[in-house]
């Protein structure tokens, strides 16, 4: 059941901020990351838990874009302000080691970029985050991809090491992430 499974994560967010295990690094903040598709976005935020768990490490990418905010820069900067509230839906799940917040500040395309331990459990976490998104987003926007064996700073580096599949190009990077000019305050939190 989602109401139970948000729950627990919750729960275990409690933990890791009360054990202080939880981070926002900042190193990768401003970065630039150029789709196989022709967008690109910045990272805006990233969160992290400090001591790696127990598995194989596995990229997930879930990608949306929500249907109320238009295209109005303001609303979107305040959503990319609040959405650390959202922080606690996430990290107490099982599995879960980090994130990197993303958005394409020219189609409003919000995407988390993680790495996690063990497929089945990414695979189970994107299953109810896209579930929850989905009505709030235009349709057919929320999704997500999961690859098995691609830890997440692999992929952002050697972005070839993750093939072309029948999902299409949207989750899949055409470049090594980029540290080249920052977005403005506004767009990089």
């Amino acid at each position: 059941m989602a109401t139970r499974d948000f729950a627990r994560s919750v729960a275990g967010w409690g933990r890791l901020v009360a054990s202080r295990r939880l981070i926002s690094p900042k190193d990768k903040l401003g970065a630039r990351l150029s789709f196989a598709d022709g967008s690109s976005s910045f990272v805006f935020r990233e969160t992290a838990v400090t001591e790696p768990g127990m598995g194989d490490a596995t990229l997930l990418v879930i990608s949306f874009r929500l249907a109320a905010l238009g295209s109005n820069r303001l609303l979107h900067a305040a959503f990319r302000r609040e959405c650390i509230l959202h922080t606690p839906l996430f990290a107490g799940f099982p599995g879960f080691e980090s994130k990197l917040w993303i958005d394409d500040v020219e189609t409003g395309v919000y995407c988390g970029i993680y790495q996690w331990r063990g497929g089945d459990l990414a695979r189970h976490y994107a299953a109810r985050m896209v579930a929850l998104l989905a009505p709030f987003s235009n349709a057919g926007t929320a999704r997500h991809h999961v690859v098995e064996g691609l830890p997440r700073d692999e992929f952002l580096a050697r972005p070839q090491r993750a093939a072309a599949d029948a999902e299409g190009d949207w989750w899949r990077l055409a470049a090594p992430m980029s540290h080249g000019p920052a977005h403005t305050s506004e767009e990089a939190m």
